[in-house]
This record gives structure tokens, sequence and C-alpha cells, in this order.
């Protein structure tokens, strides 16, 4: 692959954000100069002041194949990520079918990802009741961490684990020291917050699933990863009565890290109308009063990173006729909006994009174990970049969106910033609109 060398007069770096010429060979930055060298006779691609950031990372994405492609699927999900210009996702253990829980299993879902992956895709595996002996095996295989459950994950073959199970599986998981993702709920049953549910109600849907049950299960997690010094990592929090634990174990010294999603820093619950479904995920988008403090959170450092929890449905399972929030199905949709939603709010904060790129690069890829090789422009580091126009803004339409299904809470919004150019490894893999798929193998270990 020929050298070339792409300048910007905005280039997000770990010193901050400068004029650079970012020379790139054979997939990797080669150096990253304020002057090109004399009698360096290469490409040069000038993007003037357009921003030019390390590619997003993802490490939270459902995308559901095998088993549940009707839902999501590699091809559909990974090209909505380069439009968007996430140039890694990791792929969760659920929904797919079989949930990644075995050496089987996990060498099925890579199988079915042959000629459909167009950015780099890692794995999580997972953990349920009974499977601790798979561990070491999954390990080996190639995944970079576990995920569980404390509550119903929404499908019955991903069981939630108790403290018990997490007594066995921890220390195995601490051996390799990779981290454990839980999702944090310790949950009563949800039939005994009304006799009289309106299951229209999404005042009544918040209600069922109180901050609580995320306090206490946040509590049990930092107990938990102290006592085995095992990694954890606190998924999508939305409970801000957790800030202040989190801090103290973080203190401490504790191996906690702790992500919150795009939804809970752009909607607030009181703008959410009855009946509209795309906008239910657990925990549940909660009142700005506490989402003001999850970003004073973010902006401190007390929650790490910023990752999507991307997980479609088909439109009948979010039952989108009858707005019935309690049956409908758990999960946004929002892959390719994950760096525009993210700075439409954060713009109006006026936050630098280098905290965008620590939230959505730098961080991530510490989680995901590659801190050495993605999500800084840096010489050594692969050439996963994008090219973005923070002044852009532009209105979510069907026609742009390139999920298997339309359903999004983000349509209609007006957000800011586009991503122009997408690269991964130095390949260009969307232009403007314009896609060069890379059906290559792009899972990495």
């Amino acid at each position: 692959m020929p050298s070339f060398a792409i300048k910007s007069d905005n280039t997000v770096l770990p010193s901050g954000i400068k004029p650079a010429y970012v020379i790139v060979t054979d997939g990797k930055i080669e150096d990253v100069v304020s002057q090109l060298p004399l009698g360096k006779n290469i490409e040069l691609v000038d993007v003037g002041d357009k921003v030019l950031m390390p590619g997003v990372i993802d490490p939270h994405v459902h995308i559901n194949e095998p088993g549940r492609t009707e839902w999501e699927g590699f091809d559909t999900a990974t090209k909505a990520a380069i439009a968007g210009g996430v140039t890694t996702v990791i792929d969760m253990p659920l929904n797919s079918s079989p949930v990644t829980t075995s050496i089987k299993a996990f060498e099925e879902k890579i199988a079915a990802t042959k000629g459909k992956l167009h950015t780099n895709v890692g794995f999580w595996g997972g953990v349920v009741p009974g499977n601790s002996n798979e561990i070491e095996g999954l390990t080996n295989k190639g995944v970079i961490g576990f995920k569980a459950f404390l509550t119903y994950s929404g499908i019955d073959d991903f069981p939630n684990v108790t403290e018990e199970d997490l007594r066995q599986a921890m220390p195995i998981i601490a051996k390799y020291n990779l981290p454990l993702l839980v999702h944090c709920e310790l949950s009563a049953s949800i039939q005994e917050t009304s006799n009289n549910p309106n299951e229209t109600s999404y005042r009544h849907y918040l209600a069922s699933r109180p901050k609580e049950w995320e306090d206490r299960a946040v509590e049990m997690m930092i107990r938990l990863g102290e006592e085995f010094n095992c990694r954890t990592h606190i998924v999508h929090l939305s409970s801000a009565n957790s800030i202040e634990q989190i801090r103290i174990a973080k203190n401490k010294g504790l191996p906690l890290t702790v992500e919150t999603g795009q939804h809970y820093l752009y909607f607030n619950a009181e703008e959410i109308p009855d009946g509209k479904t795309a906008y239910k995920c657990a925990p549940p988008i909660r009142e700005q009063s506490n989402n003001e403090k999850l970003w004073e959170a973010l902006i401190e450092g007390i929650i790490d990173l910023v990752a999507t929890d991307h997980s479609p449905s088909s439109p009948s399972l979010k039952e989108i006729e009858s707005g019935n929030l309690m049956k409908a199905w758990g999960g946004i949709a929002s892959l390719q909006f994950a760096l525009p939603a993210l700075w439409t709010k954060a713009s109006e904060r006026n936050i630098p994009l280098d905290k965008i790129v620590q939230w959505l690069c730098v961080a991530p890829a510490q989680l995901i174990g590659k801190a050495a090789s993605k999500g800084r422009i840096e010489k050594g580091y692969d050439a996963d970049l994008l090219v973005f126009d923070p002044a852009a803004t532009f209105i979510v339409r069907e026609e742009m969106i390139l999920h298997r299904h339309k359903l999004t809470p983000y349509l209609n919004e007006t957000l800011k910033g586009a991503v122009e150019q997408t690269y991964i490894s130095g390949v260009k893999v969307f232009d403007k609109g314009s896609f060069n798929l890379n059906k290559g193998n792009l899972i990495f270990k």
C-alpha cells in the first residue's frame, strides 16, 4: 500500500488540536509532523480546517448474528458504523442465537462474519449460570472480556447471574486481566410497581426500573471487584445516585471503569412522549436533573467513556403499533449516530473535541486492550481515522439510516457534526456518502 499523508489544520493529537500532517504507510501511522520532510514524494490529502481525529471505538454493540439477523447483522451494522466514523465495534454475546457463552457458539459467530465485516470487530464472551468452565477456552479463542447481567436480559438463553455465579467466574477473568462488563440492575418484580399500570405511559415505565436497582448492583460489583481484584466495567450507567460510590471506589484505586450512553446524555424523560417505544431501553432514560449529573461525572472523569449500546430489534418486537412500553423490546438503535449525537449536546456545553476523542476513542481502546494501537493519532498506531466537520448539521431521515431497521429515537432530530471520510488501516472506506466496502478479515484478538 503506497504511503500518503493527510493534512488538517485541526488534527486531534494527544497533545491537543493542532495543524499536522499524518503520514500513513502500510495501514499504520508512520509519523505525525508539522511539515512534510523535504523530498518526501507522497500523495497529499488536504482536508483544510476539517477535523482529523481517530476512528470511534464503540465497545457496546448488539449485532445479533447469527440467529437473530432479522434484528441486525454484521453487514448492516458495520456499514452503518463506518458511515458514522466508527472504525471498531465490539459485539456483545447476546442477542445472537446461540449466545456467545461457549467455545462452540463463538466459533459459530466467527463463521457468520465471513464476507460481512466492513470495520474492525472484536467480541465479548458471556457469563451465565454454569458456564465458568468455558471462560478460559473463550479467552484462548480470542474474546477480549466478558459480559454478565444481574437482571433478566430480555432473552431466556442469556440468564442473569447471581453473586455466587460471579464468585466462580471472576477469579478466572481476573487471572487473565480481562474486563468483566456488568449490566447493573438488581431487580424486584416489575409487577409490584403498580396494580393498574398504564402500559403506554413513559412515566410508569421509568418508575418500574428505579435508580435503587442500579445503585445496589453497582455497590455489589464494587465490592466483588475489590475482593477478586477483577477489572470491572459498569455498562450504560443511568443512575446519577451511583456516582459518589463510584468516585470513592476509583479514589481507592480499584480496577473500576464506567460507561454511559449517548441517549442518557441527549434525551430526558420529561420530553419523551407516551407510547413512543423507540426510546425504551434498560436502564431507562431518566429525568433532566439526573442526566445533568451524568454530564458532570463524565467531564470530571468519574464516568470514563460513552458507548451506544446499539440494541435494535424488529419493529414488531418494539410494539410500534400498540405503544406498549412494558412489552416492547428494550433497546435503542444508534450506532451510526454515536459521534454526532454526543457532539450535538457536548458542543452546547462548549466541550472541546479532544474530550470527545477521550470518551469515544482513547478510553474505549483502553477498555478493549488496544491502547497501544488504536484510539490515538500517534506514530505506530493503526491508521483508523476520520475526517469530521464539527459545524455541519443534518436532520436524521429514514433514507440515510443504514441499520437494518429505521427505528431510532434520533429520527427527525437535527444533529451537529458530519463524518465526511472514514479510513480503516489507511484505506478510505467511506467518502461523503460513497462506500469502498472492505470485506476482508477485520476480526482482531
